[in-house]
């Protein structure tokens, strides 16, 4: 379906609409006939002309009769003004439509405001040039800057529109692992709606008005002050680990947004402060990814080793903080 012309990219098709979809939008039409590609990518490729109907272009809230003709020529646009850098990437899986990648602690994802270059996409850029011709360069979630481990990148249109999907109905399961000040209960289920903090921009809250988010974890290990938690996201929303966790009294070691102050410390050596105080991330490491190839329609996993400076902490904690 896709066609390169003249250093661009199209996707070029034909279709019939069925007499079935009589009185359908011709926006879910689309979605129905061309299932690769997002509704919202569809709708746009209709107001831009580069899809008619019976050589026409429509509305995507106009209804079609059935029987029309559908011809799909709709140009690939590189995303502008992220460019290739020379950075170092550890690639853990990649094939024609699925690159999986383990993020360094400290590396932003994808250029923004206040990070114009030196980041995953640019890198991403220079090993896998194609992914110019992807929105967002194949991210389809995301880590914090701090937060190391998996993380999947599509290398087509169709394979990130296929992850987008997963995302949604919640068949990608990813799975973390976090300190946390306190000893939380030996496993449980974080149930909680969040959104954007009212007064604090830059941060997320619990809300009862905001979208739902679920996490579960379990307690796999414990210090005199902290726990090691294995944590599962049924959703995805930002910050949602760090939320959460705060939410119930035992925010992450070493987040500089969400925790307050030294927790729980006040009978703890000046060694176990110093190892604290000195840890420079939010302990979180994102460690399991699975999910459904895009392609192979088959189930896959993936893994990253935990992070050396976390393993590091964990170890001296449990010599000191006793």
């Amino acid at each position: 379906m896709a066609d390169h012309q003249n250093n661009k990219t199209y996707i070029q098709a034909q279709f019939e609409v069925p007499l079935e979809e009589s009185g359908s939008r011709i926006d879910q039409v689309l979605a129905r006939l061309m299932p690769d590609y997002s509704r919202a990518r569809l709708s746009q490729w209709l107001i831009n002309g580069q899809i008619l109907v019976n050589g026409v272009a429509l509305k995507p809230k106009n209804k079609v009769l059935g029987g029309e003709n559908i011809a799909v020529k709709a140009e690939l646009e590189p995303q502008v003004g992220w460019s290739a850098e020379t950075i170092p990437l550890d690639v853990v899986h990649a094939d024609k439509d699925l690159i999986i990648v383990n993020k360094p602690a400290g590396l932003v994802v994808h250029p923004g405001h206040g990070n114009p270059s030196g980041t995953l996409v640019n890198a991403l850029l220079d090993l896998y040039p194609e992914l110019e011709e992807i929105p967002r360069a194949g991210i389809v979630h995301r880590l914090d800057k701090d937060t190391s481990g998996i993380l999947a990148v599509a290398r087509s249109l169709e394979a990130q529109t296929n992850l987008v999907r997963q995302l949604k109905d919640r068949s990608m399961t990813r799975q973390y692992c976090a300190l946390v000040y306190g000893h939380p209960s030996k496993e449980g289920t974080i149930d909680a709606p969040i959104d954007r903090h009212r007064l604090q921009r830059t941060k997320m809250t619990v809300v009862f008005s905001g979208k739902p988010a679920v996490t579960q974890y379990r307690l796999t290990e414990t210090t005199a002050h902290f726990a090691w938690l294995d944590v599962k996201l049924e959703t995805g929303r930002t910050h949602q680990i760090r939320v959460h966790m705060t939410h119930i009294g035992h925010p992450l070691v070493g987040d500089p947004v969400y925790r307050q102050g030294r927790l729980g410390l006040g009978h703890a050596t000046q060694e176990v402060r110093a190892l604290i105080d000195g840890f420079p991330r939010q302990a979180l490491h994102a460690r399991r990814l699975g999910l459904i190839h895009p392609t192979r329609d088959e189930p896959v996993e993936f893994e990253a080793p935990i992070a050396s400076d976390l393993i590091d902490l964990l170890i001296a904690l449990k010599d000191v903080d006793v």
